[in-house]
Order: structure tokens, then sequence, then C-alpha cells
């Protein structure tokens, strides 16, 4: 059975007229009082914004990315951004409606992006960086085949297009998942 027909879910690639919604979902994910209906909320260590206009049409528009939009009846409920780099996919700008979050969505989602970057780009592994202080967000994602690669850069204190933060110690840490080898 197709999970995300099972979940009635849509995916499909973002176009310019996405860019205010998946905004708006991206921000209601991670930061104000909204986000705490969720918990992936950063609102206790970053305010100021997630993301803006300009950064998601980025994703949309750059070569070797997408930003998979992701439906129910006819509203975007989520997003996650696929980034083609060379061996691997590099997973990013994941956001799940806060009302929707701890109901079994991200997992579908992660799954089906997994699937997506690895039949698309033939990719032996998925990337991405978490905040490192985020333990929670980090366990959910080693739940699912990710491993903490101790690999750190600095956040970007200073550019608030990344938010403002509450804290002194912020950093990102690479997580990585080897996916299906690729066909010989």
């Amino acid at each position: 059975m197709d999970t995300a027909a099972a979940t009635g879910l849509t995916f499909r690639d973002a176009t310019d007229a996405d860019v205010d919604a998946l905004v708006a979902l991206i921000e209601s994910a991670y930061r104000g009082d909204s986000s705490r209906t969720g918990w992936t909320t950063e609102a206790d260590i970053l305010e100021g914004q997630r993301t803006d206009p300009e950064g998601v049409l980025a994703v949309i528009k750059a070569p070797g990315s997408r930003l998979l939009t992701v439906e129910r009846d006819g509203a975007v409920v989520a997003c996650c951004q696929l980034e083609h780099r060379g061996d691997h996919a590099y997973f990013g700008m994941f956001a799940v409606s806060p009302a929707l979050q701890g109901g079994g969505l991200g997992k579908v989602i992660i799954a089906e992006a997994e699937r997506h970057a690895h039949e698309t780009w033939d990719v032996t592994e998925m990337h991405m960086t978490v905040i490192s202080a985020r333990e929670d967000l980090i366990a959910w994602y080693e739940r699912r085949g990710y491993r903490r690669t101790g690999k750190m850069t600095p956040f970007p204190y200073g550019d608030e297009r990344f938010g403002i933060p509450q804290r002194d110690d912020l950093q990102f840490e690479l997580l990585v998942k080897p996916l299906a080898q690729p066909a010989e």
C-alpha cells in the first residue's frame, strides 16, 4: 500500500505561487507562539524569522534542488528541501504544520523524501544539519536511522535572516543516513 496515499497526502514540487504559504508554514513550525503547538519549535533558542520569501524562492529555483510541498485535502501541511550534492542529497527546510505534529506525518514525509532522492539522483546518503542544542529533534532523526557525525558548523550569528539567537552556543551538527545502495 502507498503510505502517502494511505495518509491522504500528495507530494509535488513547489512553485512560485506557493512561496507565501510555505513561508507561513515554516515560520509556524519553528518560531513564535504558534510553533509551541507542535514539538519542533525553536522559539526558546531563536527569535525573529526562520526564513523569508527570498530564501524559499531561492530553494525552488536552485539547480539540483527541489522544495517538496505536501498537501492534504488541497491544503499545504508540510514541506522539505532536497538538494542533489554529488553522491548524497541534502535534506532541509523540513516543516510540518504544528497542529499535525506528533501523529506520524513527519515519518511518512522523510521516508518519501529519502525514496525520492535515492530514485531520482541515485545517491547513497542523505545529509542534514540540525542545531546541536536540539537534542529532542536529533533523537527523532536518530530513530529514523540518521547518525550524529560530530562535524559542526557555526551558526550565522549576526545574520538575522536566520533568526536572532537567544544563547551563544548555537552550532549545526551534520547528521547522515545511508540510503539503499545505487543500482549497478
